[in-house]
This record gives C-alpha cells, sequence and structure tokens, in this order.
C-alpha cells in the first residue's frame, strides 16, 4: 500500500480526541512509508493529519479546488498540492491517487467524500478497502444505521462488511492488507442468471 486518501474535518471537533487520533493516524502512516492524500486544507483534523505525517518525514498530497484555495485555507507545506476545477474533480483525482480510503471524524462534506467512495466500491468501480478511523465511538451511529440497512434488507451483508472499522490508527490499516472485495453487486436473481 502505497497511499492512502483520508477524508476528515476541516474543524477540530468538540474534543480534542480528534486531532489527537489524526496525529496518531499521521505518526502510523508515515511509519509504514504511506503517502497520505487528502483535502490539502491547513486547518481544523485535515491539517492536524497531514502536519503529523511530515512532522514524522512522511509525503503528503493534498488535492484542493481552487475556489478553496482563493480562500487561503491551502496547506503550504505540503510534498504536493494539486489544485483542480471542482470538488467532483477533487474526488476523482483523490481516488486516482489511492490505494485505500480512511473516513476520520467530519461533518456533512466528510459523509459525502465516505459515501461516494463507499458506492463506488459497492458497484465494482473500485476494489480498494474503505474504512471508518473510529475515534471517541463518533461513527456508532453510522455503524448502527449500516446495521439497521442490512436488518432492513436495503444493503446486503457483504456491503456490511466492506466498511472496515477500529478506533486504533494501526488496527484499522492491518485489516486493510488483508481486506478482500466482495463479489460485485447484481440485481439478478438466481433464476436469470
Amino acid at each position: 500500500m502505497k497511499s492512502i486518501a483520508v477524508f476528515c474535518g476541516s474543524r477540530n471537533g468538540a474534543s480534542e480526541v480528534y486531532v489527537e487520533g489524526a496525529k496518531a493516524l499521521g505518526k502510523e502512516l508515515a511509519k509504514r512509508d504511506i503517502a497520505l492524500v487528502y483535502g490539502g486544507a491547513s486547518v481544523g483534523v485535515m491539517g492536524a493529519v497531514a502536519d503529523s505525517v511530515m512532522e514524522a518525514g512522511g509525503r503528503v498530497i493534498g488535492v484542493m479546488p481552487a475556489f478553496l484555495d482563493k480562500r487561503e485555507i491551502a496547506h503550504k507545506s505540503l510534498s504536493e498540492l494539486i489544485i483542480v476545477e471542482s470538488m467532483h474533480e477533487r474526488k476523482a483525482k483523490m481516488a486516482e491517487l489511492s490505494d485505500g480510503f480512511i473516513t476520520m471524524p467530519g461533518g456533512p462534506g466528510t459523509m459525502e467524500e465516505f459515501f461516494e467512495i463507499f458506492t463506488w466500491a459497492q458497484l465494482g468501480l473500485h476494489q480498494k478497502p474503505c474504512g471508518l478511523l473510529n475515534i471517541n465511538g463518533y461513527y456508532n451511529p453510522l455503524i448502527e444505521l449500516f446495521n439497521h440497512m442490512t436488518a432492513e434488507q436495503f444493503m446486503d451483508e457483504k456491503y456490511r462488511r466492506m466498511t472496515l472499522v477500529d478506533k486504533d490508527p494501526a488496527a484499522l490499516l492491518e485489516q486493510f492488507y488483508t481486506y478482500e472485495p466482495p463479489a460485485l453487486k447484481t440485481y439478478l436473481n438466481d433464476q436469470q442468471t
């Protein structure tokens, strides 16, 4: 695994545990010589994970739309900053550059990034691992929603298991190394095949 995209908030959150979790993930990525691909900002959890990777001697690639760069929130010390035209292009570029995806605590934008990449995996557009770094139980409600979706038969169990979850960055990354993607989604039943 050469690089991992991290989706996370541009805020620090209500507790210091989120920034501390970002720093722990950054150190772990650098220790394993895995480059960080992220949204390119210098603020919040995003800035903390990038700073942590760089402080530990790792490589950081930021991908930022031009309109956000003009607001002067781009990190100025990255290994590489790629400026793109739109949010859609940002996600596509991050997906192209990455061997897997970790979602840390964040808001609606973070959720949108996670759900798009998760859906792409479900549809077979990529076979890369998707993980939730569940700091402080932040994603417990989402995990419960996934369980409910599965119980109500709106999501197959194999796709429920597709999202890897751990509160510890090292343990989550270990799951990435053994990840095996599920078979492609199909709407055909046995009688139609």
